[in-house]
């Protein structure tokens, strides 16, 4: 228990560790934290499919593939119900950019904020299941790809902020609450799994789901909106063939 609430708050404070970074270099360039993002996507992309959706098939027995598939898309679609309510990085990011010039809308920038601390959650989630699998080293693979991407989060969510008039107190404050949502979500995943052991495959395969759409349709387009294709494409790999090594290494 101790691993998990510790890895919790790790997942939850890279955020935090994202916004810091965020105070220190206020305009950072989209190059940069575009081959951050998909270094993580990499890694994101990797940890779902090793260490959530391989092992969904495995523990399901002989509908093993049925529950995973359905896992997956279940994930996937609850996340698109989301995004259909609250927007995300990709349709916001630019346009909060833009407000750099002091003209900066609060509530589009408020919104965007919640926007991410909604999206942590699922996050979150996928951390705690995968603890709840057993698998320790698999687990803290997840949660590091997932705390990877959290850092760049942390990072975009200060200037707009900042342009937007709230005081660096109050923006610090809410780039922390996206990530104690996080820790929230960890924590979730971990019990509910704990509780109905029954309900494990399905579980991996829904968190699976929720970071394959995370990865596919906001990480990557973001990566992809400034002319940096090429770089965060190798970037993407490298993060993924990273954790494959570190998953063989680890066994």
């Amino acid at each position: 228990m101790e691993m998990v609430l510790l890895t919790a708050l790790g997942v939850g404070g890279a955020t935090v560790i994202g916004s810091v970074i965020g105070f220190i270099f206020k305009k950072i360039s989209h190059r940069f934290s575009d081959i951050v993002l998909a270094f993580a996507a990499g890694v994101m992309l990797a940890a779902a499919v090793l260490g959530l959706i391989l092992p969904s098939v495995e523990y399901g027995g002989k509908f093993g593939l049925i529950i995973t598939v359905a896992g997956i898309f279940t994930g996937a679609l609850c996340l698109n119900l989301i995004d259909k309510l609250v927007p995300h990085l990709h349709r916001m990011v630019g346009a909060d950019n833009e407000s750099h010039s002091g003209s900066a809308d609060l509530s589009k920038v408020l919104l965007f904020v919640t926007a991410i601390a909604i999206h942590n959650l699922p996050e979150g989630i996928a951390a705690g299941v995968g603890f709840g699998s057993g698998n320790t080293s698999e687990a803290l693979l997840i949660a590091g790809g997932i705390a990877l991407q959290n850092i760049p989060e942390g990072m975009v969510i200060i200037g707009p902020m900042l342009a937007a008039g709230i005081t660096p107190h109050r923006t610090f404050l809410c780039a922390m609450a996206t990530g104690l949502v996080e820790v929230v979500g960890t924590l979730l995943g971990y019990f509910a799994v704990s509780a109905a052991s029954a309900i494990l495959p399905f579980a991996l395969a829904f968190a699976g789901g929720t970071m394959l759409y995370v990865i596919s349709d906001e990480m990557i387009p973001e990566t992809h909106a400034h002319g940096s294709q090429r770089g965060a494409t190798y970037a993407l790999l490298v993060g993924f063939c990273l954790m494959l090594v570190s998953d063989v290494l680890l066994g």
